[in-house]
């Protein structure tokens, strides 16, 4: 465990933290990310997930640096999945099987999805 609060550690890091992500902006990039995935769940032959985790909830009640994580982590996904999504459909294009690699960055979604929400289920420590 840390013994520095994040807060210093991520002005210095980041600096968006002067202007934390509004929580409205991160429902909407959540909710971007997670049309992509489902998308992305086609692909790899899988059923659609019957509810996303409820973002909107963690978010409101966020703290500054909690939301500042929540947003670089979500960037990270955008990243991971735009040219995963492209390189899926060439294979689409060519007729190939896009299970087993859609699959594999399914998973890396989940887990990098799972990361987001444990910055947001942080224990707050004063």
């Amino acid at each position: 465990m840390a013994s520095i609060p994040p807060e210093p550690i991520l002005r210095l890091a980041d600096p968006r933290l002067d202007g934390v992500p509004a929580p409205a902006a991160l429902v909407a990039q959540w909710d971007a990310l997670h049309a992509s995935a489902a998308s992305l769940g086609k692909l790899a032959q899988i059923a659609q997930e019957t509810a996303a985790p409820p973002f909107d909830r963690l978010v409101e009640t966020a703290l500054p640096w909690q939301l500042t994580l929540a947003a670089q982590g979500m960037d990270d996904i955008a990243a991971m999945l735009a040219p995963g999504l492209a390189a899926l459909g060439t294979l689409t294009a060519r007729g190939q099987e896009t299970a087993a690699p859609a699959l594999a960055l399914w998973r890396e979604f989940h887990a990098a999805r799972a990361g987001v929400l444990a910055a947001l289920h942080a224990p707050v420590t004063a």
